[in-house]
């Protein structure tokens, strides 16, 4: 049986967090955790505080945006967060392994970060399903290099983020943190698993294709036209909206979003920033051709997907569920912002008393339906792990 523990501080000493939010795990024998924490912390030296209360208990996880969301609520500090949940189960079995980026690049990297975590797990055979943690900007390929070793096979995750997208998050597991790389946590396990990938937008009528890009990440043209101008043609935003950072709010209402072959999926694209020759930085990669949905929503609808999408999840899960482990972009939890107890209400009216972790972050994985495992932005990765 799954026994999930699940435990939080604001401490703002890294030995007094790691001491309160691993209380409740001593008397338990975990096959690895989660973990999530603030920026605010020596991220080493916390990791080396939580592995002295759990010696050689596998670690895997980031720094989250301004907070984690617990049975006991948002939990969040000027000072510093601090949240876990740890697994129990005897039939468990994971291997974690991550790693800074290597001269070979991000693809190769993937490949060799997911061959150690099969040599971690003891196997040779892909894992039942597994997590990924990498900071923004090459998610894509790092999932290409770990698809290369171990097939397609369900993933979860998101991408390390911090308070203020200053680049000041951190990926970590029990033997490795840096700001850059990626770590995974292979699973193996003959319990149930589901996971809802969805930016729970309402889709519009405005389309287009795009016909220029600069890289994997900046639109220049969609139909011809400056990315920046065809997007303020579908949502009436004044040049100032979609000028710079000031994209990235007037996005988190009325993102971008891509359909996948079957329509199933409807990944959302984050504009970051508009550029001054009309392009617009997005948050995962694109590619020309590419036909471009303008979605729309509210800070009502957003918060309201939450509950909406647990019941989504709790539906396709074959079995009582042990624990649930919640991916919420940290784009979606700054439009929420001082409504953000109104999230946890939705949680926990869904979920009754499974324990869970929210992680906030500045990037999503999934997978919806038979379709591909992808990367998206301003989504929710909602995952559901069998009793």
């Amino acid at each position: 049986m799954l026994k999930a523990i699940v435990g939080s501080s604001t401490a703002a000493d890294v030995n007094a967090a790691a001491r309160e939010a691993t209380a409740e795990m001593k008397d338990a024998s975990p096959k690895m955790a989660f973990v999530y924490s603030g920026e605010q912390y020596d991220q080493a030296a916390l990791i080396a505080a939580i592995k002295a209360e759990l010696p050689g208990v596998p670690l895997i996880g980031n720094t989250s945006f301004t907070g984690v969301i617990t049975q006991k609520g948002f939990i969040s500090s000027a000072d510093g967060f601090l949240g876990i949940m740890a697994f129990d189960d005897p039939l468990l079995t994971v291997g974690v392994a991550g790693m800074p980026i290597q001269p070979a690049g991000p693809r190769a990297t993937g490949k060799m970060v997911a061959e150690a975590a099969l040599e971690k797990a003891g196997r040779t055979n892909p894992p039942d399903y597994f997590y990924m943690s990498a900071p923004p900007g090459a998610e894509e390929y790092y999932l290409k290099g770990i698809t290369e070793v171990i097939g397609r096979v369900p993933f979860f995750g998101g991408s390390a983020a911090d308070n203020a997208i200053a680049g000041n998050w951190t990926v970590y597991t029990d033997e490795y943190q840096a700001p850059d790389g990626v770590s995974v946590a292979f699973f193996y396990c003959d319990k149930p698993f589901a996971n809802k990938f969805t930016g729970a937008y309402t889709e519009t009528t405005n389309y287009g294709v795009i016909t220029r890009m600069d890289g994997d990440r900046t639109i220049v043209e969609i139909d011809g036209k400056p990315a920046c101008k065809r997007y303020q043609e579908w949502t009436g935003a004044s040049d100032e909206a979609v000028s710079g950072g000031n994209l990235l709010v007037t996005c988190v209402t009325a993102p971008l979003g891509v359909k996948d072959r079957l329509g199933d999926l409807i990944a959302i694209r984050h504009p970051m920033n508009g550029n001054d020759d009309g392009s617009m930085n997005v948050g995962n990669n694109l590619a020309v051709g590419t036909a471009v949905i303008q979605m729309d929503g509210s800070v009502d609808q957003l918060i309201a997907s939450v509950g909406e999408t647990l019941e989504a999840l709790k539906a396709r899960m074959n079995g009582e569920i042990g624990a649930l482990h919640l991916v919420h972009c940290g784009g979606r939890r700054a439009g929420i912002d001082a409504r953000i107890d109104e999230v946890t209400a939705q949680i926990k009216k869904a979920v009754g008393d499974v324990p869970f972790i929210t992680e906030f972050t500045f990037g999503e994985y999934g997978y919806e339906d038979d379709g591909i495992n992808t990367c998206g932005g301003l989504m929710l990765s909602f995952t559901a792990f069998g009793k």
